[in-house]
């Protein structure tokens, strides 16, 4: 009687095994070049420091220094630095609209300089935001249109006069306090118009009564992006104007381009933003928009997607994406990342800026906002910035069942790299994966990989060596790995 219950049991088993595990097998060809490596690991805001410029053990500062960021983003600067809410936007740079703004006096940089200074000691480039921090409450201090739109840009270009060609340095002596010293020569070449002005769109009809990025009609908006880059274009030709910084609406940006494109103004990027669970949803966002842009005729305007992270939900799955984003599920964040990466370097945008370095908001993944310390998705930016040391794109072919992204590199000096991601929304997938690897034409013997899973935080792990030549790894659903030799 027991041996039909045993037999029964594993007939049971049977019938609700587990499907083999899944496999990937990736080929990559150094033969075959697909172009430079993109800047995928740029993101929005700098260290956090202290107070003390000198003190550099404090803060994230040497942890953000060493995953070398191509650029960040200032938005929503606040609590980045002491003063935040004096940093970065325009209305804290020149606090009085009716002040003349032809006076340095009447312009307040002391606390933007140190936290752009903050910046450029970390070895990352400014992309400068000019406009304002989203307004969540019920009072507006920032985001209703200007006065006056033409105001407006020329206090935009002084700023840019300040960082660039050192107008209004010395004239508040705070800048020196502790003996800190600045150049004032920041070369920053990206200035952005503004941020999500189609977040609440309205017209006269139906107004939104607490809009969070731009209090004034569609309309008003384009007049006043025309004005401000036609002004800020024509007094700096050489360095790259743009914007919206969109939220997400794809037909208020088809509207924004042809009018932009009818009114002669000049975009030399044109910037976006998107939240999604899934890296192919990213991806393919990222080749609507450049078909928008080229429809509209900015085939030269740079595609750059500068505000993106998972998010499961706004409302109902809330608290998910942050625990995805900064909390216990942090991994999944890790591997997100490194697909999202993967999946957009193969399209048509020129740059990716995650949302948020900012150590002080809850979608910051890559800084654990108590201590600081990395966490498991700060190293997809260490692991991209190796891909950019090669420089120059391969061919990686990768025969799988979906859930596998890789991006491979080669050097000068005949070096090369791939990293590999595996990410699912799926909950629920749980096996482990066997990886192959194989590069035409080259040894990996002495190849060497950082591995990050469950219990694995960028750490390095032996590679099983096959007959073929090819080496194995094996990773977990959620994971991504970068392998070198």
């Amino acid at each position: 009687m027991r041996k039909l219950l045993f037999v029964s049991c594993l007939a049971a088993g049977a019938a609700f095994a587990a499907e083999p595990a899944a496999t990937a097998a990736l080929t990559v060809d150094p033969a075959q070049v697909l172009g430079a490596i993109k800047p995928m690991h740029a993101v929005n805001n700098g260290p956090t420091v202290p107070p003390v410029r000198g003190d550099q053990k404090r803060g994230n500062f040497l942890d953000y220094k060493a995953a070398r960021l191509p650029f960040a983003r200032t938005h929503d600067s606040i609590n980045c630095v002491s003063g935040g809410a004096h940093t970065c936007d325009i209305n804290a740079i020149f606090p009085n609209f009716d002040a003349d703004e032809n006076d340095p006096k009447n312009y307040d940089f002391v606390f933007t300089d140190h936290y752009l200074d903050a910046i450029r000691r970390a070895g990352t480039a400014v992309f400068f935001r000019l406009g304002q921090t989203i307004e969540h409450g019920p009072k507006k201090y920032g985001v209703l249109p200007p006065k006056d739109f033409a105001k407006w840009a020329r206090i935009c270009e002084h700023v840019i006069r300040h960082y660039n060609e050192g107008w209004g340095w010395g004239v508040d002596t705070a800048r020196t306090t502790r003996n800190v010293a600045f150049s004032n020569q920041f070369n920053v070449v990206y200035w952005e118009i503004w941020n999500e002005p189609d977040l609440d769109p309205f017209d006269d009809a139906a107004k939104n009564l607490s809009p969070r990025c731009w209090g004034g009609s569609t309309a008003e908006f384009f007049q006043f992006f025309e004005i401000t880059a036609k002004h800020l274009k024509g007094k700096f030709p050489d360095l790259k104007i743009g914007g919206p910084a969109l939220a997400g609406n794809e037909k208020w940006a088809d509207n924004f381009l042809a009018y932009a494109h009818g009114h002669n103004v000049p975009l030399d990027f044109f910037s976006w933003h998107v939240y999604a669970r899934s890296p192919k949803d990213m991806a393919a966002k990222a080749a609507r928009i450049r078909k928008l842009m080229d429809g509209h005729g900015y085939e030269k305007a740079e595609s750059i997607l500068n505000e993106w992270n998972y998010v499961k939900g706004w409302v109902d799955d809330w608290v998910y994406s942050l625990r995805a984003e900064s909390g216990d599920l942090n991994l999944k964040s890790a591997a997100f990342i490194a697909s999202a990466m993967s999946a957009c370097q193969a399209k048509p945008v020129n740059m990716l800026m995650y949302y948020d370095a900012r150590s002080s908001t809850t979608m910051n993944g890559m800084f654990e906002r108590v201590t600081l310390w990395p966490m498991k998705a700060y190293y997809p930016f260490i692991a991209w910035s190796k891909l950019v040391d090669r420089g120059t794109e391969v061919s990686c072919k990768v025969d799988a069942k979906g859930g596998f992204f890789a991006t491979a590199a080669k050097g000068r000096d005949g070096s090369g790299a791939v990293l590999v991601a595996r990410y699912s929304d799926d909950d629920n997938v749980s096996d482990t994966a066997k990886v192959t690897l194989r590069v035409n034409g080259t040894s990996l013997k002495k190849a060497r990989c950082h591995l990050t899973d469950l219990v694995r935080t960028y750490t390095e792990v032996p590679l099983e060596q096959n007959d073929d030549g090819s080496v194995t790894i094996r990773m977990q659903p959620l994971s991504f790995a970068l392998i070198e030799w």
